[in-house]
């Protein structure tokens, strides 16, 4: 439901309710018997609040919603109905770590008690005790606290004191809602798209300093004056090349056709510019070829790179890489095997090296091998005369990147009768294409910490995760992803030209055609109702992102996960913005698009939330949970694919994929603790909180580690190929530490990309269901497909979308 509208309809019930929790909480309530409900707007959508009353009192109380009720949540729902219940009232003290949810069910509670008690309602006026008051509200990531200035009848000043919020995500809330509250003298204005929780956390915030200068909270939230939006005149423009969306793919597109002396405009219906890319970890896949081995220099330490004149230290392998070197070595050339038996189940029983590989692929693979075996006529005496796997330099090659990429997202759908795998074009341009662009992206101020280049992420199969470090925009440094990714291109594209603008808060609806059916512009609507169309003579680029915060249209398209498991009801790591629009807008003008059935759900998830959890298999244990039979013991290679740690999930974890990961706790303490998502604590301490026999967990932890040091990874029960970190602590005597300290984190599986999407050619025209080109249209990013086939590897959609951006870009403007 709207907040606007929602506050309208309730303000009037909250403010009675007031009076009831004064005067009904002592057994002298007055109800009409029956059944109430009333809705209030909570984390990830409205929940709803049910009672039933006697003429006396609250006889039972349900709390349902349409995306929370999980894990964390229903326990939370749980106190809750129970404390209400006890109470007789919704003046209750909450559930702690779920600020959010316990506002929205009280405030839903006040309403349906207030429709049972059937009392008047009086509502004070606005009034404050003049001064500077500091609220505090619920956001993403921890407490917000307000500085809000009063005079004796409206808010006169609003600063931020205290926010870990997301920048330009969560922080873009700050300045339109200040605004708004201010001109209203009122909370009753409407949430920022796209920064939900940063909203509610600046209603509470503000209502606590208020309520502080002693003001009618019920009054401020009807406010002095009506929040309402009028549209304006209609916005009209011409450019050379319109782009849809500002995140990762549009803002690289936006700033290389501004390079290329093209005109711009963007269209992106958030606040500011990012879009998913800016919630991701943002570090991208690249192959650093001057940090590892060198068959021209076997014996080298460092390396030099030349697009910022660093000498860099060579990187060391991580255990297990050689045995997948090996792995490839043995591949089969023969062309792919389609036959499946009824044997095959899931990803690990494809037996893929055995299967032989697609023909475009063939190549890659024979020049693979020849690559390895110059490596391991290097490295195999070494080994043999006693060095440690991790004592000698990496491998890596543009040709291994290429062939992981798509042998990753070989995959079969649902029925097991037709395999997806990638374009090999498109698969070598991304994987050929990001150093160049990285060099590009260095040009205009961005930076990178490239003595870490060689890292990995959960799902991405090697050591070539590249961390991003800020950039430098007119000589100011911009701090993290933001300055790496965005500051510095959109300065480019800014800069370029005056012309060139980014229309924010603005949602394109409709593509515009020609009599020929060449794509000629969009049409859009301003968050206030504004309509917008702009021309463009060049061409169009549908940069959207993909759809996974849009669960219907997940499930009507699957054909890869069982449906018991991907449900409408499973959580996301998506922002808002992800809902399929671009996809929408194109096929209505007879885009074709493909591997639609196929969408990744990231393994680390947090449970209670669904938002990514971040990390490294390389370092970490699955177990499974208590209450099931693998309960405490590992059930999957933890350095695999992310279809295959999600699925292991589902077959060993808890309701909805639920399993806990265990790590070394290193210095962390319980001040740490992130609740209900992460704890540090000894192993004694999670076995009593996780419901897990403690010689058990003591075991896994015990033998996996024990391994590691032998270098016998893959002899486990659960084999794994990679690793880089013990999990447990030991003593100077190599005895293990029961008191040492574990990290321990409540994890499952939730939708993160969608590989499906418009289908492309290599320079990125939109096709139809011909596979001919739509005149005037282009798209790059995760609003495409063919790219991934049915699995994407970790680190690979931040390379994606800089490369795609720049090739539609050039595309378009023919550079």
């Amino acid at each position: 439901m709207n907040r606007k509208i929602f506050r309208a309809v309730t303000t009037l019930l909250v403010a009675a309710s007031m009076l009831f929790m004064v005067a009904g909480c002592g057994g002298s309530n007055s109800f009409t018997p029956g059944t109430y409900s009333a809705s209030a707007e909570a984390m990830h959508g409205d929940v709803t609040v049910t009672i039933t009353v006697s003429n006396k009192e609250i006889t039972a109380i349900s709390i349902a919603d349409e995306e929370e009720g999980e894990g964390f949540t229903a326990d939370a729902y749980a106190t809750l109905s129970a404390q209400i219940l006890k109470a007789q009232s919704a003046d209750v003290d909450g559930v702690s770590g779920a600020t959010i949810t316990t506002n929205a069910v009280k405030e839903a509670a006040v309403a349906a008690i207030v429709q049972a008690e059937g009392g008047s309602v009086e509502i004070g006026e606005i009034a404050f005790n003049p001064g500077t008051y500091t609220g505090t509200g619920g956001g993403f990531y921890g407490p917000v606290e307000l500085a809000v200035t009063f005079s004796d009848i409206a808010i006169t000043g609003m600063e931020v004191a205290s926010s870990s919020e997301t920048e330009h995500v969560g922080t873009s809330a700050y300045g339109v809602l200040f605004q708004d509250i201010m001109d209203c003298t009122s909370t009753g204005v409407d949430a920022l798209s796209g920064a939900t929780y940063t909203s509610n956390a600046v209603f509470m915030a503000v209502e606590d300093a208020a309520k502080q200068a002693g003001c009618d909270i019920p009054a401020l939230r009807v406010g002095a004056k009506p929040y309402t939006l009028t549209a304006g005149e209609k916005i009209s423009g011409t450019y050379d090349v319109v782009i849809i969306g500002a995140g990762g793919a549009g803002v690289m597109a936006g700033a290389q056709a501004a390079q290329n002396g093209a005109t711009v405009c963007i269209i992106e219906k958030e606040a500011d510019a990012g879009g998913n890319t800016l919630v991701s970890g943002c570090s991208f896949q690249n192959v650093m070829e001057c940090m590892v081995w060198d068959p021209a220099n076997p014996d080298a330490t460092t390396g030099y790179y030349e697009p910022t004149g660093e000498t860099l230290q060579k990187s060391k392998s991580e255990l297990g890489r050689i045995d997948t070197l090996r792995m490839i070595l043995d591949w089969s050339e023969r062309p792919f095997n389609e036959a499946v038996s009824a044997d095959v189940e899931n990803v690990e029983d494809y037996d893929l090296p055995r299967r032989g590989v697609h023909t475009e692929f063939l190549p890659t693979l024979k020049t693979l091998k020849s690559q390895i075996r110059a490596y391991l006529t290097w490295a195999e005496p070494q080994l043999a005369a006693g060095a440690e796997e991790t004592d000698i330099t990496l491998f890596s090659t543009v040709e291994l990147y290429i062939f992981q990429t798509y042998y990753g997202g070989v995959r079969l759908n649902l029925e097991k009768t037709e395999w997806i795998y990638s374009d090999y074009e498109l698969v070598e341009q991304v994987c050929t294409g990001i150093q160049d662009t990285k060099a590009w992206l260095i040009e205009q101020g961005s930076k990178f910490n490239n003595e870490q280049a060689t890292r990995t992420l959960i799902g991405c199969l090697w050591q070539r995760i590249n961390p991003f470090d800020g950039g430098v925009v007119n000589g100011e440094t911009v701090e993290g992803k933001w300055g790496t990714y965005f500051a510095v291109p959109l300065n480019t594209m800014l800069s370029a030209d005056d012309h060139n603008t980014v229309l924010y808060r603005t949602t394109a609806k409709e593509l515009v055609t020609d009599a020929q059916g060449c794509v000629t512009g969009v049409k859009a609507v301003r968050y206030d109702g504004t309509e917008v169309e702009v021309i463009a003579t060049e061409g169009v680029i549908i940069a959207t992102g993909g759809f996974g915060y849009n669960p219907e249209m997940v499930v009507a398209t699957n054909d890869y996960w069982n449906k018991d498991n991907l449900t409408v009801d499973i959580k996301t790591t998506n922002r808002s913005l992800a809902m399929g629009e671009g996809i929408t807008m194109a096929t209505a003008v007879g885009a074709a698009t493909e591997g639609m059935g196929f969408t990744q759900l990231m393994p680390i998830s947090w449970q209670n939330t669904g938002f990514l959890a971040y990390g490294k298999g390389e370092n970490v244990i699955f177990v499974s949970p208590a209450g099931t039979p693998n309960a405490g013991k590992r059930y999957v290679d933890e350095s695999a694919e992310r279809d295959v740690l999600a699925q292991g999930a589902y077959d060993f974890g808890g309701p909805s994929g639920f399993f806990i990961q265990i790590a070394n706790g290193g210095s962390n303490t319980s001040a740490n603790d992130r609740p209900n998502q992460e704890y540090f604590v000894t192993l004694a301490d999670a076995s009593e909180m996780l419901g897990i026999d403690f010689d058990i967990l003591k075991s896994t932890i015990v033998k996996y580690d024990d391994a590691y040091n032998k270098g016998t990874l893959t002899s486990l029960e659960v084999p794994k190929r990679a690793a880089d970190a013990l999990i447990g602590n030991y003593k100077a005597d190599g005895s293990f530490d029961e008191d040492g300290i574990l990290s321990i984190r409540y994890l499952a599986p939730s939708t993160h990309h969608t590989m499906g999407g418009l289908a492309i050619d290599a320079e990125r025209h939109v096709l139809d269901e011909d596979g001919d080109i739509i005149p005037g249209l282009w798209a790059a990013g995760e609003v495409t497909g063919g790219i991934f086939a049915g699995n994407r590897l970790g680190g690979n959609a931040v390379s994606e979308v800089i490369v795609s951006g720049r090739i539609a870009a050039n595309s378009v403007t023919g550079k």
